[in-house]
């Protein structure tokens, strides 16, 4: 009598293991499954942002006098001009930080908003 032996590496397997492959098509969806979110969050927030504009409250509005900056004018001859009795220091740290300067450098024709308690 004869017999046959099947060593473990005779065994093929039926089927071989693969990894998910996505095609071109299905990434697109899966990517805008992902930004479905993202998309309704928007829209929700431009939606419900306006809400505040369309309120029947009224809302003040505050106008500034200005000054257009000429050929020679610094910060300090600009603050002692327009508040010759306050401290130079304290009314160019208020002009800074009303109209967002980062530096010192004015331009010429450059216009300034002098804050409410120097205007006359």
């Amino acid at each position: 009598m004869s017999t046959i032996t099947f060593s473990t590496a005779a065994v093929i397997p039926a089927r071989p293991a693969t990894r998910l492959r996505l095609t071109v098509r299905g990434r697109r969806v899966l990517l805008a499954l992902a930004a479905l979110p993202l998309a309704a969050g928007i829209a929700f927030a431009a939606i419900s942002g306006g809400s505040a504009l369309a309120s029947n409250e009224s809302t003040g509005t505050v106008s500034f006098e200005t000054v257009t900056v000429l050929p020679g004018d610094t910060l300090w001859s600009i603050a002692s001009e327009i508040a010759p009795t306050a401290d130079p220091r304290e009314v160019i740290g208020e002009i800074t930080r009303l109209n967002l300067l980062q530096t010192g450098e004015l331009q010429i024709g450059q216009s300034l908003s002098i804050p409410a308690q120097y205007t006359s």
